[in-house]
């Protein structure tokens, strides 16, 4: 089979080949509510999120099969999504013939990513279907600000993949941000915050605890205990849980305290400053507005589950982080969520979230796959971080 890529007016996107029909994913416009487009250091004319729908021709039907098999097609034109993901941060797709989680399987593991397998997780994901699992399923009432996946442990996925099963009448939109476009702003706004970033990084300070500490969170066993056995002694039981830790590979720069009740207290060294590849522009991959922003709006045992410190223990002054959460304010769109809308995310440059919504707990479903990636700045031989210092440039 021959194929070809276009790239049609408003970045759009066909794929054309010998067989028929012949299916295109073609740009569209979205509401300024969901859509903008980004400020530097992004190209001019970049929207956040691409927006795309399938188009085939003579109105035949769109089947999961020939959307699957040209995901694959434009990924064989030398990673064309991911190159576009690169570019924007964030993809929508709209229209799909993607009607559980057996379906939306189907559909990201089409982009030929490697599947993540979450180290330390601090949310309850059950598995649905093969790398699928639900969003996070915290009480409706509860913000979720925006953060890139996973900035409070080493092992982050590169690629998050959404998926709508169900999409409530008003609220639980899914914030969408640019974090290379936030680092360019915070470092003209607030450069001596992001100097003592660059130079410290961060201390992330991870409680676990043996039963879940909040609704839709996770336990000890969860976040560490895949080999654990119901008769294990206790003994057995934290040799297995540090042995998940020692997975992370980061040697002195993750330590762990076991204190009262079987509980663990996780400190990680980390970067907050990362590199995109390919084009080393830096970008802000963090949760620090999100912690800040979640501790004022949200009450109950959230609170203090993680905390975060410069790299050296010192605290991070709040006006820092409502500094960074009112630039967030004004960068993000919010997506307001059609049944059967996909949003795929690079994790290096864009951010997510959820806001509350009306109605029952059940009015919203979401899925979430994550897979990994080459995400930058992790642990490497006796550096704590090799982050480019974004600030000589």
């Amino acid at each position: 089979m021959t194929a070809s890529v276009q790239h049609l007016a408003g970045h759009s996107l066909k794929l054309d080949s010998a067989s028929s029909p012949l299916l295109a994913f073609e740009s569209f416009d979205l509401p300024s509510t969901n859509q903008r487009i980004l400020g530097a250091p992004h190209p001019p004319n970049t929207v956040i999120p691409l927006a795309l729908r399938p188009s085939i021709h003579d109105n035949a039907e769109v089947s999961l099969d020939t959307v699957v098999d040209t995901i694959k097609s434009l990924q064989a034109q030398d990673g064309l999504l991911t190159k576009k993901l690169a570019r924007h941060g964030t993809l929508l797709f709209r229209g799909l013939p993607i009607h559980n989680a057996q379906d939306f399987s189907k559909f990201a593991h089409a982009f030929g990513y490697k599947p993540h397998e979450i180290i330390g997780i601090v949310v309850d994901r059950p598995l649905l279907a093969p790398n699928v699992a639900p969003a996070n399923e915290a009480p409706k009432e509860v913000l979720i600000y925006n953060h890139n996946e996973s900035p409070q442990v080493p092992h982050a996925p590169e690629y998050i993949f959404f998926y709508s099963h169900r999409a409530p009448a008003k609220g639980g939109e899914t914030p969408v941000s640019s974090s290379l476009e936030l680092f360019a702003r915070a470092q003209q706004e607030i450069p001596e915050f992001i100097s003592e970033l660059v130079q410290k990084g961060v201390l992330s300070k991870v409680t676990y605890k043996v039963n879940k500490q909040y609704e839709g969170g996770s336990t000890l066993r969860q976040a560490f205990g895949k080999e654990i056995k119901d008769g294990d002694n206790e003994a057995t039981r934290r040799a297995k849980v540090e042995a998940q830790i020692a997975r992370y590979g980061r040697g002195k720069h993750t330590t762990w305290e076991w204190v009262d009740d079987d509980t663990l207290v996780l400190t990680h060294r980390l970067p907050a400053v990362r590199t995109q590849p390919d084009t080393k522009l830096p970008t802000l991959f963090t949760g620090l507005a999100s912690y800040y922003k979640n501790g004022q709006v949200n009450k109950g045992a959230r609170k203090n589950i993680v905390t975060q410190l410069f790299g050296d223990g010192t605290p991070i002054p709040e006006r820092y982080l409502a500094h960074l959460a009112k630039l967030t304010d004004e960068l993000r769109v919010l997506h307001k969520w059609q049944r059967g809308d996909v949003l795929v995310y690079d994790n290096i440059i864009a951010q997510h979230g959820r806001q509350p919504w009306e109605g029952e707990q059940e009015d919203r479903v979401v899925m979430a796959s994550l897979f990994d990636g080459n995400v930058p700045g992790a642990y490497v031989d006796e550096d704590w971080a090799q982050v480019v210092q974004a600030l000589d440039g």
